[in-house]
Order: C-alpha cells, then sequence, then structure tokens
C-alpha cells in the first residue's frame, strides 16, 4: 500500500471514519433496535408490560422495567463510549436471552419456524457485532 493511500488527506474513507461525527452516527445506528424499542416500552409502559405478559414474564412491570433499563442503558453506554464493552455485553446478552424466550423456532410450525429461524440468525449477527464493539472498546 502506498504512503498516499495510509494517509488521511489520500483516503477519503479514512477521512470520514475518523471524524468524531463518524464514531457518534455509527454506535447510535448500531443501537437502533435496543434504544428503539426501550423508548417505546418506557413511552407505552403498558404495551411493554402487555408484551412481557405474553410471553410469559411474570412480574411484567418489573421485566418491563429491566428491558427498559438495559436497552436504554447499554445503548447509552455505547453511544457516549464511556464503559462500553459493558453497555455491548449486556445488550449481547439480552439478545442471546430473546431467543428462548421469543424466538424458540424450533417448536414452532411452519411458515413461523422459518421466520423466526431467520430472526434468530439476525440475533446472532447483532451479538457478532456487539462482541467486536466490546472487544475494540478495551
Amino acid at each position: 500500500m502506498s504512503t498516499l493511500q495510509n494517509n488521511t488527506f489520500g483516503n477519503p474513507l479514512s477521512i470520514v471514519t475518523s471524524t468524531s461525527w463518524f464514531g457518534y452516527l455509527a454506535r447510535i445506528v448500531l443501537t437502533f433496535m435496543f434504544w428503539g424499542s426501550g423508548l417505546s416500552k418506557l413511552i407505552d409502559f403498558q404495551a411493554g408490560m402487555a408484551e412481557m405478559s405474553f410471553f410469559g414474564l411474570e412480574p411484567a412491570a418489573a421485566f418491563n422495567t429491566a428491558v427498559i433499563i438495559t436497552q436504554l442503558g447499554g445503548s447509552a453506554l455505547i453511544i457516549l463510549n464511556r464503559w462500553t464493552w459493558l453497555g455491548a455485553g449486556a445488550l449481547a446478552v439480552f439478545t442471546a436471552l430473546t431467543i428462548p424466550i421469543v424466538h424458540h423456532f424450533w417448536t414452532m410450525e411452519e411458515p413461523m419456524r422459518t421466520f423466526e429461524f431467520y430472526v434468530v440468525m439476525e440475533h446472532i449477527t447483532v451479538i457478532g457485532g456487539l462482541m467486536v464493539v466490546a472487544w475494540k472498546s478495551r
């Protein structure tokens, strides 16, 4: 690789990715599914409780509160780049726990089995992304 390609001045991708706004944008986008869900459960607490009850998580208010804290707190730690490893770890564990609780495709009939299988594959990918965030934040 030439010196020009290694030089930030000569590499447009490096120019963009080395800015602080790009880091914030990347962390906001990465955590969107978590803070979006957490805000939704906070704004409409009753709907969040109904979701918890639907999946057999009782007491629903306590589970909804724990989910809100995990999703918003983990997202904030990543977005603000403070204790990022902890936020990424919390969100990764949370995402892994949703698989046997919510997305247990192996117990479902078609067509939901296939749909939930793909949701699980996406969740595993998100977990991998969060693992990279935790690893790179050390």
